[in-house]
């Protein structure tokens, strides 16, 4: 964990419009408590990229499950990562490391079956399950809480034949702590084209 981001940074998060037109009125975000959350449970934020939180959005609406979206938006934020469990850094990815030989242990001993990505990896039951283990054992710890996760995710197909570049690539980010939410935006039209 660390604090070394100097700045904020902006996020993008896709909602439908009704929900947008809350927020920014002042109506707190929901977060996410799904067993499958990349980053585990939070408020998600795709970084920098209101186009994709607009796709991302678009793509919720054509599916059964999740939040319902009848008109895709994105609502822009100003996040300050705060103590922030940072996945490109070395520290960040020792830490995941350590949380799951934990949680292989444990459900080891508890004879219960480890949880499983699925091979899309759109669903990371597993991720998850490392990322809230390792939020308790900071909290048993008595240890500050963290208060924003972030990833890099590749993603989609690659952009060229034999291409290490991928259409989907992004950088997520979960917002535990909601005071790390500095503001909210209207993204302009201009910025989602």
């Amino acid at each position: 964990m660390h604090r070394l981001a100097s700045s904020f940074v902006l996020g993008y998060h896709g909602c439908d419009r009704r929900v947008a037109e809350k927020i920014l009125s002042g109506v707190e975000f929901s977060p996410s408590q799904n067993d499958y959350d990349w980053l585990g449970p939070g408020i998600y934020f795709w970084e920098a990229n209101p186009v994709r939180g607009l796709e991302f959005a678009r793509e919720l609406k054509g599916l059964s499950q999740g939040p319902k979206i009848a008109e895709p938006a994105v609502v822009g934020a100003v996040i300050d990562l705060g103590l922030c469990l940072d996945l490109t850094t070395a520290a960040g990815v020792q830490h995941v490391r350590s949380a799951h030989r934990r949680l292989v242990e444990i459900t080891d001993k508890a004879g219960f079956l480890l949880p499983t990505n699925s091979s899309d990896l759109l669903r990371r039951n597993l991720d998850c399950a490392v990322i809230r283990l390792l939020h308790g054992v900071r909290e048993q710890a008595g240890e500050p809480a963290i208060d924003t996760v972030r990833g890099v995710f590749l993603e989609g197909a690659p952009i060229y034949d034999g291409s290490g570049f991928y259409a989907k690539t992004h950088i997520q980010i979960s917002v535990r702590n909601p005071e790390c939410i500095k503001g909210v935006f209207r993204v302009p039209k201009h910025q989602l084209a």
